[in-house]
Parts: structure tokens; C-alpha cells; sequence
């Protein structure tokens, strides 16, 4: 299920036209993350973390991609620090990958608590799943790995602790190869957002790590308020008293 041939396929017309849509969301949603450190995982000849403006952003892959990647590492084995990372996005990252649920939960492992994660995949739910599913399980992709609906990757999500922000789904034209065909199939862009939203080829979800047992640390003033009103009570059982 290697992720090796996806980035010459998004140099087709049927990948830029799925590349052009996936570029977009993320300009939108990590433009506005704030916070230090930012990494993308996969994919690094394609910068989606341009919009962001973390003073460290820096792409992560196992180094297959010659002179794209600027962190060298496997993707089950980060080398990084646990709690030391506010942004990861993850482009294709989890269906070409044989444990993508240990990948998740060395990204949860490395975000900071209320750090934020950006995912997106195939939809087997569409055109294009059904397209895989009556392809050879050796094709090439994006015919070849486990496409993982956005349900299951909800749950996985919330299973390690993460809560959903946003997600959209898109590209509904059929999985035709010629330029022409998708410009022609151009009208069932805005016909799938109004009518069938999640059947769109691709997705795009946005979840952020939640701290269970956090307790909030309310401003000093509060407790000398309430000491305060403590020996308004005592002094007034005193002089009762009296």
C-alpha cells in the first residue's frame, strides 16, 4: 500500500485537478493555526502549509523523494518531542500506509494539548471508490491502498483523545484521466455540494487534541472573593453571638 507514484500521478490533469482543490482547503484552514511549530507528513514536493505563519514549518517523510523532504524520518518513529508540535497535516499520509493507526497516534503523541491535525484522503463513499474498487489491487495510485471513510477516521480520532473542527468533502466529477472530460464534467462541482456532499472524491478534516483532566486555573481574585465572604459569615455569627 506505498504511497510511491502518488506524487507523479498528481501531475496528471485528474491529480492537479484534485491537488487544486486539496491546496485550497489547506490555504483556508491553516491560515488560521497559530502557534510555533508546524510539520507535514508525506508528500513533501507539495508545500500545504504555505498559508500558515508558525516561525517553524518544515516537511517530514522517510526521505524516498530526493531533495524534497527536510526531516528524514519514519513515520511510526517520529523524532520528535512529545508535546512539542502545534500543527501536523497529513496529505494522503494514512491510506497508503500499512498501520495508519500508529501514525495517528504518533501525531497525537507529538501535538501539544489543544494542537490541531489536518487529514485528507480518498472517500470510499464515491465515484472515485467505486472507481478502486473495480481496479486491480496492484494498480498504482490512487487506485492502490485502503481508502478510509470519514466515520471510521472519526472515530479512530476520537479514540486518541481529538475533537472535530471542520471538514468538507470535494472534486465529484467522475474519475475520468482527460482534461477535457473534467472540464466538461465542471457543473457537478457546485450540483454535489448541494446535493450529495459526501459523496465528493476527496476530504478534508481538521481535529484538535483535547487534554482530558485539565483543570481550569481560575484568576487569583476569585479565591481572595471568596475568602472574603467567608469571614463576612464567620463575623456575622460572632456578633450573633455577642
Amino acid at each position: 500500500m506505498s504511497i510511491q507514484g502518488l506524487e507523479v500521478w498528481l501531475e496528471t490533469s485528474a491529480g492537479r485537478y484534485v491537488l487544486d482543490w486539496e491546496q485550497k482547503k489547506h490555504d483556508l484552514l491553516v491560515s488560521n493555526v497559530f502557534g510555533f511549530n508546524a510539520v507535514q507528513l508525506s508528500l513533501p514536493r507539495h508545500d500545504f502549509l504555505r498559508a500558515n505563519r508558525m516561525p517553524l514549518r518544515f516537511r517530514c517523510d522517510d526521505g524516498r523523494y530526493a531533495g524534497a523532504t527536510e526531516v528524514l524520518a519514519d513515520l511510526h518513529y517520529l523524532p520528535f518531542a512529545s508535546n512539542s508540535l502545534d500543527l501536523v497535516v497529513l496529505p494522503h499520509a494514512l491510506e497508503f500506509d500499512p498501520h495508519p493507526h500508529h501514525v495517528l497516534r504518533e501525531v497525537e503523541r507529538v501535538l501539544v494539548p489543544e494542537g490541531q491535525v489536518i487529514i485528507t484522503g480518498f472517500n470510499p463513499l464515491s465515484l472515485w471508490g467505486l472507481r478502486r474498487k473495480c481496479t486491480r489491487q496492484d494498480a498504482l495510485p490512487p487506485w492502490r491502498g485502503h481508502y478510509l471513510s470519514v466515520p471510521r477516521l472519526k472515530d479512530w480520532l476520537a479514540l486518541l483523545g481529538f475533537e472535530m473542527q471542520a471538514g468538507a468533502f470535494g472534486c465529484y466529477a467522475p474519475a475520468v484521466t482527460q482534461e477535457k472530460w473534467l472540464r466538461r464534467f465542471h457543473f457537478m462541482e457546485a450540483a454535489g455540494d448541494r446535493w450529495w456532499p459526501i459523496a465528493g472524491a476527496v476530504y478534508i478534516v481538521q481535529a484538535v487534541k483535547r487534554q482530558h483532566g485539565m483543570r481550569l486555573i481560575m484568576p487569583s481574585w476569585h479565591d481572595r472573593k471568596a475568602r472574603a465572604k467567608a469571614l463576612v459569615s464567620v463575623a456575622r455569627k460572632v456578633e450573633k453571638v455577642d
